[in-house]
C-alpha cells in the first residue's frame, strides 16, 4: 500500500470513527432532554391550582405581570387608526353576563367609592362629559384582531369629574356586568391611561346590544378579555379584585 492510499485509509477510519461518537453523543443528549421533558410534565401536572392554573405556571404569569408593570408608560399610546380603516362588521368577542335586556330609563352606573357609598349615574349623566373617539386594532386571546372604532368619555375625565380623586391612588378599578356573572380587576395605569373610556358608542352610533349597550369599556392596552361590556358595577381596591378569566387559568394582567 501506498504512503498515500494508507493516509487516505487512516483518515477515513477517523472520520467514521468520530461521526459514530457524535452520532452516539447527540442520541445521549436527546435521550437525556425526552426524559426531562417526561419528567416536568409529569411534575408539572401533579402541581396544586392556583387561580385556576398550575401553580408553576400562574408564579411565571405573575412574573411576567410584574415586569410589564414596571415598564407600563402611562403617556404612551397604542397605535391610533383613521376612521376609513375601521371595520363595519365588528366581531363581538364573548357574551358572558350579557343574558339581559337592558332598559336605560332604570339603567344606573352603581360606583362605589366606599362601602355605603354609592354613586349612582344615568347614560346622560355620562354622556354629558367631553367625548373622544378610539380607533385601534382591538386584539382578541384567541388570535384575531380588528381596526375598530369606539367613542366616549376617558375614565381619567369621568374619575375626576366625579371627584373620585382618592379612588384613584388605589392600585385596581374593578368592574362587573349588570348582572355581575362577568367581572374583571384592571390595574390603575392602564385604567388612567388616555384612550381607556367608558364607550357608549360604536361606528358612530349607539352600542349594540351585543357589544354592550348601554355602557362598555375600551382599554387599548389590554386583550379583549378585559373590555368589560354592559357595565354594571364599579368599584376600587388596593387588593386585585376578582377576574373571571383570569380565575379559569387566563392572564391577569392581559396587558399589550
Amino acid at each position: 500500500m501506498s504512503r498515500h492510499n494508507f493516509f487516505d485509509k487512516r483518515t477515513k477510519e477517523i472520520s467514521n470513527s468520530s461521526y459514530r461518537r457524535k452520532m452516539i453523543f447527540s442520541f445521549l443528549i436527546f435521550a437525556v432532554l425526552v426524559a426531562a421533558g417526561i419528567f416536568a410534565w409529569k411534575w408539572l401536572n401533579h402541581q396544586p391550582t392556583e387561580q385556576g392554573a398550575l401553580k408553576p405556571l400562574r408564579k411565571t404569569l405573575e412574573a411576567n405581570e410584574k415586569i410589564l408593570q414596571s415598564t407600563f408608560d402611562t403617556s404612551k399610546k397604542s397605535k391610533v387608526y383613521t376612521e376609513k380603516d375601521a371595520v363595519k362588521n365588528v366581531r363581538v368577542n364573548g357574551l358572558v353576563g350579557m343574558e339581559k335586556t337592558i332598559d336605560t330609563s332604570t339603567w344606573r352606573l352603581q360606583v362605589v367609592r366606599a362601602a355605603g357609598d354609592t354613586l349612582k349615574l344615568s347614560l346622560d349623566d355620562i354622556e354629558k362629559l367631553p367625548k373622544v373617539h378610539v380607533i385601534f386594532d382591538f386584539k382578541c386571546i384567541e388570535g384575531w384582531s380588528q381596526v375598530t372604532h369606539w367613542a366616549g368619555v376617558p375614565l381619567k375625565t369621568f374619575m375626576d369629574y366625579y371627584h373620585l380623586n382618592t379612588q384613584e391612588k388605589m392600585n385596581y378599578v374593578g368592574l362587573q356586568t349588570v348582572d355581575k356573572k362577568y367581572y374583571v380587576g384592571i390595574d390603575m395605569p392602564s385604567a388612567l391611561q388616555s384612550q381607556t373610556i367608558l364607550c357608549y358608542e360604536m361606528n358612530n352610533k349607539p352600542l349594540p346590544m351585543n357589544q354592550g349597550y348601554p355602557l362598555r369599556l375600551i382599554i387599548p392596552v389590554k386583550y379583549g378579555i378585559k373590555h368589560l361590556k354592559q357595565l354594571g358595577t364599579m368599584y376600587f381596591s388596593n387588593q386585585k379584585p376578582p377576574d373571571y378569566w383570569a380565575e379559569r387559568g387566563y392572564d391577569y394582567y392581559a396587558g399589550l
